[in-house]
This record gives C-alpha cells, structure tokens and sequence, in this order.
C-alpha cells in the first residue's frame, strides 16, 4: 500500500489564488495514483495520495523566509 505526500505552497497556481483548486488536487491525485499503477503495478485502490499546504511563512529558501528572498531577487540581489 504505497502512500504519497505532496506537499505545495500556500500561494496558489495562478493570480489571485491562494491554494491549489480542488481541481487541480484531484488531477494531482489522479496523475500520481496512475505513476504508482504504471510503474510499481500498484492498483488504484491501494493507493493514497496526501495533499499538504504549507503556508508561505513556514518555508524558506536561501536562508530567508521565502517573502524575504524573493523581494531580493526582484531588486536584482541575493
């Protein structure tokens, strides 16, 4: 029984958005249950894919807090 976590950022896919869309969850979750099925022979339904939202203040990158270090990228710097 393989188990799947994906976990994204709380910033959504597109302007405006702040999550990913049940949509594109669902494809998430679909997309990677067949990988599984394709690649390991594992069935469908012995697959479980969880989708975790990381908040934007709870991730970093270059040793800032993502807000942080993508303001220094947009004035050129690092």
């Amino acid at each position: 029984m393989p188990i799947v976590t994906i976990q994204v950022t709380r910033e959504g896919s597109g302007p405006g958005r702040d999550s990913v869309t049940p949509e594109e969850k669902a494809s998430l979750i679909a997309g990677v249950s067949q990988l599984l099925l394709d690649v390991l022979h594992k069935p469908l339904e012995a697959t479980f894919v969880l989708i975790e939202e990381v908040e934007m203040e709870n991730w970093g990158w270059g040793g800032l807090p993502v807000v942080e270090y993508r303001k220094r990228l947009a004035k050129g710097g690092q």
